[in-house]
């Protein structure tokens, strides 16, 4: 239940089109309405509050080209935030304020961006741990078209950071799991400096199940298994001393977050359909368009494994230069269908994946080195031009095994496709 203080949309919209986002397009210059409504979620923020909002008004008045609103959902403080957020929403022309008689900062953020009619909308904390001067950087992309997501990261190069060593290995560390879990490419999930196209998040916010500190997580690893394009932004960031966060139930929650998401992926239950953006031809992640990349790959690789192995042959033996041969090329025919065929960006899960490459890798070697065996057995003395032509054809099928491999299980990927397209600055 909540309490409007202002008029204005509630709910999403419906008679959404269900076959995918349309072109991404940048906002007119002029606009007559709010382009960015900046959410300030709180609870309890009696001291903070007045001051960070009116820092927050003069900087964007002084710094944003375009119409701007800031919205103060308060999540059932039970201080004098609800008075304080009132009267800014009285007295700043640009300011209003929303009541939820529930506690989350998720819920606080879905309720505020469900209601808002700006076309870009994003939200910061409120103690102002991240300079505001990030603040035009991270809804740039969105505003011209560029991207459908963007993130303030704290753990980029170039990003500045002032905060206890409990904080940064705890923050660390759990960007580390994500990685090494949900094989995610962004480098930042908690920082609150996020921005968002309001026809994403129409499609995105029904289906993030969480409504505490996980929603942000949850939203970012959904839009990047659909193939949304998120932008980061280093940041310069301060810890604030007085952070309501309770780090024990917090990280317990995150843990059950993660378990369900990881067990969603594993199931390909994730729910990304209706997500990917219109492209006029067939999406990154479609069977054809990974079928087509996959093929230019394989034939580089093909190349480049006859070339080694000829090159190898008189030194090292057939076997010996097929298996050189091969594994070389197999750790290079994985990374770049990782990068080419699947879209995926970042050394998040790298390892694991070209782990798992070698593995595939050890059924084509066992596939060409039993062809080898064969033709040698049942062909004394073949010359190289026929062990090449057999080679060949056994590496043949091993390439088709090697993509139905990686796709299902290498690149695992999301129920409308992998996550090709994914691109993470």
């Amino acid at each position: 239940m909540t309490k409007t203080m202002r008029p204005g949309p509630t709910g999403l919209p419906t008679g959404l089109p269900v076959d995918g986002l349309p072109l991404r397009l940048p906002l007119p210059a002029h606009h007559p309405e709010p382009v960015l409504d900046v959410v300030v979620p709180v609870f309890n923020e009696e001291r903070d509050l007045e001051p960070s909002v009116r820092r927050l008004h003069a900087h964007l008045r002084e710094t944003f080209p375009y119409p701007f609103r800031i919205t103060v959902a308060d999540n059932a403080s039970t201080d004098a935030t609800p008075r304080i957020a009132a009267r800014l929403a009285a007295e700043l022309p640009e300011a209003e304020w929303i009541r939820l008689a529930d506690k989350g900062r998720g819920r606080a953020l879905r309720v505020a961006w469900s209601r808002s009619r700006a076309p870009v909308l994003a939200y910061l904390d409120v103690d102002l741990s991240t300079e505001l001067t990030a603040l035009l950087p991270l809804v740039a992309p969105l505003i011209s078209g560029h991207s459908d997501m963007a993130i303030g990261t704290r753990l980029a190069r170039g990003s500045r950071v002032v905060r206890g060593p409990k904080r940064e290995i705890i923050s660390r560390c759990y960007n580390v799991l994500l990685r090494s879990t949900l094989a995610v490419g962004f480098s930042d999930a908690q920082c609150g400096f996020k921005a968002v196209r309001r026809d994403v998040a129409e499609r995105l916010l029904p289906l993030v199940e969480d409504s505490e500190w996980f929603f942000d997580t949850e939203l970012l690893v959904i839009a990047e298994r659909a193939g949304l394009r998120i932008h980061e932004v280093p940041v310069d960031w301060v810890d604030d001393p007085d952070s309501r966060v309770d780090l024990i139930p917090t990280a317990v929650a995150d843990l059950r977050g993660i378990a369900r998401m990881g067990g969603a992926l594993a199931r390909g239950t994730l729910p990304t359909a209706g997500l990917r953006r219109a492209t006029g031809g067939d999406p990154p992640g479609s069977l054809v368009a990974q079928v087509l990349r996959f093929g230019a790959v394989g034939v580089a690789s093909t190349v480049g494994y006859v070339l080694l192995y000829v090159a190898l042959r008189s030194a090292a033996g057939p076997q010996g230069a097929n298996a050189w041969a091969l594994l070389f090329c197999a750790v290079a025919n994985t990374a770049a269908n990782r990068r080419l065929t699947f879209g995926l960006r970042g050394r998040g899960g790298a390892l694991r994946q070209q782990a798992k490459g070698l593995a595939v890798f050890g059924l084509g070697l066992a596939l060409t080195s039993g062809a080898l065996a064969a033709l040698h057995r049942w062909v004394p003395g073949p010359g190289r031009p026929t062990e090449v032509v057999v080679l060949v054809v056994a590496n043949l099928v091993a390439t088709l095994l090697r993509f139905l491999l990686l796709r299902a299980w290498v690149f695992t990927a999301a129920p409308n496709g992998s996550r090709a397209g994914v691109e993470v600055r």
